[in-house]
């Protein structure tokens, strides 16, 4: 059997799916080389991308549920920022 359901893949092999899953769109790949440089609101990661903000919302989430990132809420304002990687 290829493939087993996810019930029976630990728990660093799901977090490993989700890792490539996120690196594997090149926007969001591209999302990441934005915050090396530092963090940035949601709406100025959107900006050089012709794609909507609810869009880029959705490949931040992404990168949020793989632990690349996290995004900091200050009442309307969504500041993200690149996570520290996990040693």
């Amino acid at each position: 059997m290829l493939s087993s359901p996810k019930s029976d893949i630990p728990g660093h092999e799901q977090q490993l799916d989700l890792v490539f899953r996120a690196l594997g769109d090149r926007t969001r790949r591209k999302l990441l080389a934005r915050l090396k440089e530092k963090p940035a609101m949601v709406t100025e990661l959107a900006q050089p991308f012709a794609i909507s903000l609810p869009a880029v919302s959705r490949h931040i989430r992404v990168l949020e549920s793989a632990g690349l990132v996290r995004r900091a809420i200050d009442g309307r304002v969504h500041t993200v920022v690149r996570s520290a990687p996990n040693r």
